[in-house]
């Protein structure tokens, strides 16, 4: 058997009541805490971005393809659905699904309150499976083949400022010239709890309502939403297009169309990467003065291994290997500790949050593993390459010195 190895292993298993069981302790506590704290901030920061994420492009998809317009107005510029993006959507590669969509401004007006609102028109081609987790209450459009649907989804932040409940009849007048207006049925609610883009502004109908307002044709929409088959190829999904599509069409990314929002979950994300490093330099303070400590109790040992021909590299690697014992169960017992904690979270939404201020109703775990093993790695060898400059302070203990030393 290996000395250094040997050795190590039996100051790691010496259960004497001595300070450096104490120390044992706490190093493993530390490495673990800290481990523990940072796979719970990484997978909470990952599952409030893609919550945030998700929420966005459920209402609006990842990329929107509308016509190029300098008019500032409320009327949208149609675009043809004679298209080869719309018609034969499998021509595409990055492409997982394309719909059409129209906006139409107008007033919602009860008994004792008016506001504005937006109808986001939809068709039958609308991804129903990607906003079903909006869907909170009722159900959502049943679509006409002869004629428009009467039906609306409203969200639930109007429908409190209206006093809406399931069923009720609403009638929204339209800007236009003349004024027109409908009698539309609310027959679900949604909620993103993006209060200041959605919820406060838009309710969801059938698009050929907003197509016979405009007095369009079938053929013609607002614009179109493409979702892509892979998040992180949005950008060639973008370029794609702009190569194909007509000229006088504009593809724009909804991570643009929106960026205050994503430009704020890279800052949150930053600072998480901020927090790390604080951590990872506190472990690394703590195993250095404990490593130093571990020395100063064994001064007689490692003056009794010189004696006896021991060389400071042997000295060096017992240390260091004591050193890795206890990073390893520090990181054991982190991840039991920090996977334990996300998966309570995950499962029973212990830990509750204000949707008004952080767009969703509890803390969100978002589960990557290629995150945890990350950590995991850096945390060790960041660790072990640091806990190795303390025991350089070995080649300077003298042998009969030490074995004085008390």
């Amino acid at each position: 058997m290996n000395l250094s190895y040997f050795i190590a292993r039996r100051i790691a298993q010496n259960k004497e009541k001595s300070f450096s069981v104490t120390v044992h302790k706490i190093a493993v506590a530390s490495i673990s805490v800290g481990l523990a704290v940072m796979i719970v901030s990484f997978l909470i920061l990952r599952g409030f971005q893609n919550t945030v994420r998700d929420k966005i492009y459920s209402f609006s998809s990842h990329l929107q393809i509308t016509k190029y317009t300098l008019d500032n107005s409320f009327e949208e510029s149609p675009i043809s659905l004679n298209t080869e993006l719309f018609s034969d959507t499998e021509n595409f590669p990055y492409v997982d699904h394309v719909q059409e969509y129209s906006h139409k401004a107008g007033l919602v007006k009860t008994k004792e309150e008016v506001t504005g609102i937006v109808i986001k028109g939809v068709s039958k081609r609308f991804d129903l499976e990607r906003f079903s987790t909006n869907l909170i209450e009722g159900r959502f459009l049943n679509f006409s083949d002869s004629t428009y649907s009467k039906e609306v989804v409203v969200s639930r932040s109007i429908a409190n400022k209206l006093d809406i409940e399931l069923e009720d009849d609403i009638i929204i007048h339209f800007f236009q010239n003349p004024p027109r207006f409908r009698k539309l049925k609310v027959v679900g609610f949604y909620e993103t709890n993006l209060a200041e883009y959605y919820d406060d502004k838009f309710m969801i109908g059938d698009m050929k309502l907003i197509q016979r307002l405009n007095d369009w044709p079938d053929s013609l929409a607002g614009g179109l939403e493409v979702f892509v088959k892979n998040v992180d190829q949005i950008d060639q999904a973008e370029e794609a297009l702009n190569e194909t599509i007509p000229y006088d069409l504009y593809v724009e990314k909804v991570s643009d169309k929106y960026i205050q929002v994503f430009d704020w979950l890279y800052l949150i994300s930053r600072q998480v990467n901020i927090f790390l490093g604080i951590i990872l330099f506190v472990v690394c303070v703590n195993m250095i003065s404990i490593i130093l400590i571990l020395i100063m109790e064994r001064t007689q040992m490692i003056g009794l291994l010189k004696a006896l021909g021991g060389s400071n590299s042997l000295v060096q690697r017992i240390f260091s290997l004591n050193g890795m014992q206890l990073i390893l169960k520090g990181l054991f017992l982190g991840n039991l500790l920090g996977l334990g904690v996300c998966a309570i979270q995950y499962y029973f939404q212990l830990f509750r949050l204000n949707p008004a201020d952080y767009y969703m109703s509890y803390v969100p775990i978002g589960w990557n593993w290629e995150i945890v093993i990350a950590l995991n790695l850096l945390t060790f060898f960041v660790v072990a390459v640091i806990i190795i400059l303390p025991t350089f302070f070995i080649a300077r203990i003298k042998p009969i010195k030490s074995i004085k030393f008390d």
